[in-house]
């Protein structure tokens, strides 16, 4: 996994330095369309058949993102399919948004939870979060009915584990040990 992060890097560095220049909000968003187009298996194997141009595989991406793209995207896109590059998209769209959010003075927030989260209740949560990480987030939540109650959260390499399940764990290493 860490070569895929060396090759995104570049891309993505070089990708933010031009949207900086533009709405790096809206970059973000028609990136994250055509990392989730270049995820679909049947695009890969279609972009892999020596038969099909790259100019093809273009034209494919961009209608299933249904996205009009900027000159500087098109030619973004045209040098991740020319280079072969296309498996590394969400490695670059990832690296992306962590460049963008570090210059906003913003972290991701994944919360994983094992029941859905009202709008209400997430701001409090989100309100909470902030105080204990010291900076601003932006929050993703993800359903995982393992954890039993409680929530899960990770913000870069830190992790706030206050679910069920973590109690439960810890209860039964205390008990066995």
């Amino acid at each position: 996994m860490a070569e895929l992060a060396t090759i995104a890097r570049p891309y993505a560095e070089a990708l933010y330095q031009v949207a900086k220049k533009h709405d790096v909000k809206a970059w973000g968003q028609t990136l994250d369309a055509l990392a989730l187009v270049a995820q679909d298996a049947d695009l890969r194997s279609f972009a892999d058949n020596p038969k099909v141009t790259a100019e093809q595989v273009y034209a494919v991406m961009t209608a299933a993102a249904k996205q009009t793209l900027a000159p500087e995207l098109q030619n973004f896109l045209r040098t991740v399919i020319d280079n072969g590059r296309l498996s590394a998209l969400q490695a670059v769209v990832d690296q992306f948004h962590v460049l963008a959010n570090a210059a906003a003075g913003v972290a991701d927030a994944q919360i994983f939870s094992a029941y859905p989260i009202e709008p209400a209740q997430l701001a409090d949560v989100v309100a909470t979060l902030e105080k204990r990480f010291g900076r601003k987030l932006e929050a993703h939540v993800q359903l995982e009915p393992a954890l039993i109650g409680g929530i899960r959260v990770v913000v870069g390499d830190e992790v706030l584990d206050t679910s069920v399940k973590a109690r439960l764990d810890r209860m039964k290493v205390a008990l066995t040990a």
